[in-house]
Order: structure tokens, then C-alpha cells, then sequence
């Protein structure tokens, strides 16, 4: 745990670097390093732009098809998704939604022989930082009966019993209420997790695996899932958000935000917590490992200023550089015949039955840009 004393310190060395910071260029350019503390303001609005240009893959040409997650996540206090719209030469482009988790992604079917397909999508959505001050406990519409189970139970990736059972009873071991036993599991994730450099894309979420292993390396779909996972093994309901970081961050933290217009590559999932007295509490033990590894200068140990102060604002806030498609799990692809995704976070096509690599745009040949608009 960070105490208060550290935090101080932590806030006057990064006070001290604040000049040495260079100026943002991108989405009205990010203010001068400050501690990292998101709290609830202004609502910001974005427009992305998501175009696909759907090659044959493995030099097979075919007919061609691609799913498209849209944003389809709400919450009334930090995000609100707005329209999207498109252009293509598809033959059919409809909008299907998971149903299990209500994930939603425009479904698009070109006509055999079409040459070239294509399509642009443009998604607007709103968004603000947000934080839980566990100082003051409310009374929160409690889950439902269905919601609960839905965020207690297993996935064909976050297993809850077996080894993730008896990793996260040992870490919340004496533990009593449930913000202590999620802290405890946060805590843990960041002191015995790494982010690894070589994991392609944000990771594939197989927890089980990933503990088996021993080496707690990944990304944040392996770091996140493997947090949400030992919490709904506590008993704890949570679930892993899947989204894009879509600006800079106005905390001037390089590794927390989207540095450049095009974010083909700014993927990134968070992780949230239900806890009574709180609702749902974001967390991200992932960017803390992000912020040792990558804030510059890179590979900062876990007593650096920035360091701290992500670790203790990403137990309960998150910066609102970033869009929510969806919380979904083991989503079946409509009108294809492979195996089901263990979430939906990038596009994905197929040409003659052969699914494109998601994690390689430059040659799925697909670009997605952002920028921040007025309302």
C-alpha cells in the first residue's frame, strides 16, 4: 500500500519534472505532468473513424465478410455511446449484438467477386474521467440477481475454480470486507504481474494458463482477466471492459494515452469491480505495469514517482481518454463457421472462410482514427 507520505512525495517529484515534459500535439495537446488523480468534470466528445479495406488472405480471394465492434457500452456517469454511421460496398451491413453481453458490431457480407471491399465507419461517443471515493458510501441500485451471476461466473478464458480459486483465497486470506479482498487482489496483480514487451496485440485473457505458467507476463487482456478473474473467484462480481485509448493523456503519462491520431494499435481493456456502497469501481492494475515499463524513460522502478501515483489512482478512477465498446466474453461471430473470440475488441474479416489477423493491420489493411469534437 501507498501511504500518505509517499504520494507526497511522489506529487513533488513529479511537480519537479513537470517542465521537462514536451508539448502534445495531438487532441489539444496534453497539460504538463501533474500526479495522476482523474476525478469526475467536463464530459468530452469524439468522433473514430474505422476503415477497412478487406484483402484476400493467404493470397485466397473469396467472398468476404467482417464484423466491426461498435461502441454499445453505457454508463450514465462516465460514458455515453453515440451514433454510428457507414459507408461501404458491402451487399448486406447490419448491426448484430452478442446475446449474452449485448456486444454489438456491424455485420458486413460482400457480394462474390466484389474486387475491392470496403468500408468506413464513423462511431461519436462521449466520455469523462471518473472516481470512487471510498470515503463516502452510497446506496447504488444493487445488481440484479441475473447481472450477478453473469459477472460471478466462469468464461471459456477466466476459469473461477482451480487454480484461480485457491490463488485468490490465499490473497485475500483474512481479508473481510470486499474493498479490502479486491485491494488485496489488485495489489497482488501489480507486485507479482509484468508487462511483456513480445505479447502480441493486448493479450489472449487465459488465466488459468497464465497462472499454471508461473510467468505472470502479458499484457492487459492476460493482467486485467487474470484481476477479474481472482475477484469473481472471491466471490467479488467484475468484469474486463475492451475498448481504445483515443487521446492523450492530460497527465502528461506517454503510456496512458493514444500519442497520435490513428490508434490502430491503442487497443487497450480495463477491469471493474462491484462493490456494495460503491457500484461499479474502475480499476486498471495493467497500466501500472505499463507505466514501469513504458513511461520514460522505460523500465522505472516501482518506487518512481509516476509509478505510485498510477498505482494508487488505478485502484478507483480512470482517465477518460478512452472508448468502451463492450464487457463481452466468448462472442460467436454471426455468419461465420470459426472458433468464437475471447472478446471483441479488434476487427475482424474472413475471405473465403480464412480469418484475417486481427493483430496485423497494416496487412488486414484496416486504420482507425480519432479525434475530439465539439458537442
Amino acid at each position: 500500500m501507498t501511504s500518505r507520505r509517499e504520494f507526497l512525495k511522489a506529487g513533488a517529484a513529479l511537480a519537479a519534472v513537470a517542465a521537462a515534459v514536451p508539448h502534445q500535439a495531438f487532441a489539444q495537446a496534453a497539460a504538463p505532468v501533474a500526479v495522476f488523480a482523474p476525478s469526475p468534470g467536463k464530459w468530452r466528445n469524439f468522433e473514430v473513424v474505422t476503415t477497412l479495406d478487406v484483402a484476400p488472405v493467404d493470397g485466397k480471394a473469396g467472398p468476404a465478410q467482417a464484423w466491426v465492434p461498435l461502441p454499445s457500452y453505457t454508463a450514465a456517469d462516465w460514458f455515453k455511446p453515440g451514433e454510428s454511421t457507414w459507408k461501404t460496398n458491402a451487399a448486406t451491413a447490419k448491426v448484430e449484438k452478442d446475446p449474452h453481453y449485448g456486444a454489438e458490431m456491424l455485420h458486413l457480407v460482400w457480394a462474390e467477386g466484389e474486387a475491392s471491399p470496403t468500408v468506413e465507419i464513423v462511431s461519436k461517443f462521449s466520455t469523462r474521467d471518473r472516481a470512487t471515493d471510498f470515503s463516502k458510501p452510497g446506496t447504488p441500485a444493487p445488481l440484479s440477481a441475473e447481472e450477478r451471476a453473469a459477472f460471478l461466473k466462469a468464461t471459456d478464458l477466466i476459469p473461477v475454480d482451480g487454480i484461480v480459486k485457491v490463488t485468490s483465497d490465499k490473497i485475500t486470506a483474512g481479508k473481510t470486507s470486499d474493498v479490502e479482498k479486491t485491494r488485496a487482489i489488485y495489489e497482488w496483480v501489480v507486485e507479482n504481474t509484468y508487462r511483456n514487451a513480445a505479447t502480441r496485440g493486448c493479450g489472449t485473457g487465459d488465466v488459468a494458463s497464465l497462472l499454471a505458467s508461473g510467468n505472470l507476463g502479458g499484457k492487459c487482456a492476460d493482467l486485467n482477466a487474470l484481476f477479474v478473474g481472482l475477484v469473481r473467484a472471491a466471490g467479488i462480481p467484475a468484469r474486463d471492459l475492451y475498448g481504445i485509448r483515443v487521446a492523450p493523456s492530460a497527465f502528461g503519462y506517454k503510456s496512458l494515452g493514444a500519442n497520435s491520431p490513428t490508434i490502430s494499435k491503442a487497443q487497450h481493456c480495463r477491469a471493474e469491480v462491484w462493490l456494495d456502497g460503491f457500484g461499479w469501481v474502475a480499476t486498471d492494475p495493467a497500466d501500472v505495469r505499463k507505466v514501469v515499463l513504458e513511461e520514460p524513460p522505460g523500465k522505472n522502478p516501482m518506487d518512481d514517482a509516476k509509478v505510485l501515483a498510477a498505482r494508487k489512482a488505478l485502484f478507483g478512477s480512470w482517465e477518460g481518454n478512452w472508448l468502451a465498446y463492450n464487457d463481452g466474453h466468448d462472442i460467436a461471430l454471426p455468419g461465420s463457421n470459426g472458433p468464437k473470440l475471447g472478446f471483441l475488441m479488434y476487427p475482424q474479416a474472413e475471405v473465403a472462410s480464412l480469418r484475417h489477423d486481427c493483430l496485423d493491420p497494416d496487412t488486414f489493411k484496416y486504420t482507425i482514427k480519432a479525434s475530439e469534437i465539439s458537442a
